[in-house]
């Protein structure tokens, strides 16, 4: 038979009570005697009504729960009341943004989803801030939102709810080079080292020192290891700004939320992956094409053009794993140049036809392939005759530190005499080659290989 509990009178009742195991034990006998205690302790200390009750029925239990469970009761079963709580995935869009890595439950964004639709009523929300007409509602949605954190740049702007970063962040991926490719580290802090191999040569061992060695039975165990690095990200401040008039929101918060929706991500798109492929590393990502790891491949001829014996060239430098994986990169400009490919046959000096033309069309086209692999062509890496106007690489090798975190912030008042509205999205990002140093085969060529490939 239960014992019937007396509810405590005050928090050393309570404590002496959940000191001992055998009144404890009744306690989590059930879920129900569990609840019936945690409401019984409150109505007696505040009454009914009260909002101590109010929080209990809410579901407090939960977190009582979990402490008595941290104390050692393993035996209760958990209260459920995620069924209370809005979920994040409901959407089929939203479903689709966590299976792609987009959406982050623990984002800072993720606590105040379901306050705004879209990002077009988010944005007219905070242009609207201190208009006369504003509803106490909306008020109330913003206070949520401002000065969201102290780590992240508030400066008096607002937290977008995660939903929204990952819709946005979405249309980015369509149009970006690097993200979509790299490996994406989410950011918890500013500062994020992340291990890396430290390797530089596969000759007598791989990983940076891990051999491998033929023993008979019972023969001595040779010991090794591997030798760790890390790569260290630092969230570094990209910021989209521009400037809408104010009459576009007025009249049509469709077409704004359009414009919102396309300009922004991919004007932070654009700016990334400049960054991520040509980056210095000073108060910026560093770049694939300056990575310590690039193996630079110099052009045949010696002048402006690429040749077909330089794309051979460049594929024999890349890592053998990262073949099926790595994609060329070229400026838009050398589509010339990679249009006429052609290998000159024997000592004639005959030109065969382009290699990866056939009438016209590029072999395997959409998309274009070279040596079997895609080639983008882009205005994000340097001209043709320039180092970096061709490269292959394998952007698997690439880390792209993601805070999460997306802030906005609203102007009218700089802009009073054109009737325009400034808004300003700030994320925080960084990017670093995963890798520092070219490798060396395991057959000790002095044909170094790399996932970071440059025709110079």
């Amino acid at each position: 038979m239960a014992t019937t509990l007396t509810s405590p009178r005050n928090a050393d009742e309570l404590a002496e009570m959940l000191a001992d195991p055998a009144k404890r034990k009744d306690i989590l006998a059930s879920e129900d005697t569990l609840k019936t205690f945690i409401t019984d302790y409150a109505q007696r200390q505040q009454g009914d009504g009260t909002d101590l009750k109010r929080l209990v029925d809410e579901g407090i239990q939960a977190g009582f729960a979990e402490f008595l469970r941290e104390n050692g009761a393993e035996d209760i079963k958990r209260p459920d009341v995620r069924a209370a709580m809005p979920d994040p995935y409901s959407s089929v869009a939203a479903k689709n943004h966590q299976a792609q890595g987009l959406y982050n439950r623990a984002a800072e964004g993720a606590k105040v989803d379901g306050l705004f639709n879209t990002s077009g009523e988010f944005f007219k929300a905070i242009a609207r801030r201190n208009a006369s007409d504003a509803s106490p509602e909306m008020a109330a949605k913003l206070a949520q939102l401002k000065n969201f954190s102290s780590d992240i740049p508030s400066d008096g702007g607002y937290l977008i709810p995660e939903t929204l970063r990952s819709e946005l962040l979405r249309v980015a991926l369509e149009s970006a080079v690097v993200r979509p490719r790299a490996r994406v580290i989410p950011m918890e802090t500013l500062r994020v080292p992340f291990p890396a191999i430290d390797s530089t040569s596969n000759v007598n061992s791989v990983y940076g020192g891990i051999v491998g060695y033929w023993t008979e039975e019972s023969g001595q165990l040779q010991e090794s290891q591997a030798r760790f690095g890390r790569v260290v990200l630092e969230a570094r401040k990209l910021t989209a700004f521009a400037k809408v008039p104010s009459e576009l929101m007025q009249d049509s918060l469709v077409s704004f939320s359009a414009l919102i929706d396309q300009l922004f991500p991919e004007s932070l798109s654009f700016f990334e992956d400049i960054a991520f492929l040509t980056g210095n590393g000073v108060g910026q990502p560093l770049g694939a094409l300056n990575a310590n790891a690039a193996v630079n491949v110099t052009r045949t001829s010696g002048g402006n053009d690429i040749e077909f014996a330089d794309v051979i060239t460049m594929y024999s430098r890349m890592l053998p794993q990262s073949l099926s994986r790595a994609v060329w990169v070229a400026s838009i400009d050398t589509f010339p140049s990679l249009a006429q490919l052609a290998l000159t046959r024997g000592t004639d000096g005959i030109a065969s036809p382009a290699m990866w033309m056939t009438n016209g069309q590029a072999i395997g086209s959409p998309p274009m392939t070279l040596l079997g692999r895609p080639v983008i062509f882009t205005e994000k890496v340097p001209s043709s005759g320039t180092a970096g106007d061709l490269s292959f690489i394998d952007f698997g090798f690439y880390l792209v530190g993601d805070r999460q975190a997306m802030q906005a912030r609203q102007s009218d008042e700089r802009y009073f005499e054109t009737d325009e509205i400034a808004f300003r999205i700030i994320e925080r990002v960084d990017g670093r080659p995963w890798i520092q140093s070219a490798i060396t085969p395991a057959n000790g060529s002095s044909n170094t290989l790399s996932p970071f490939v440059k025709l110079t």
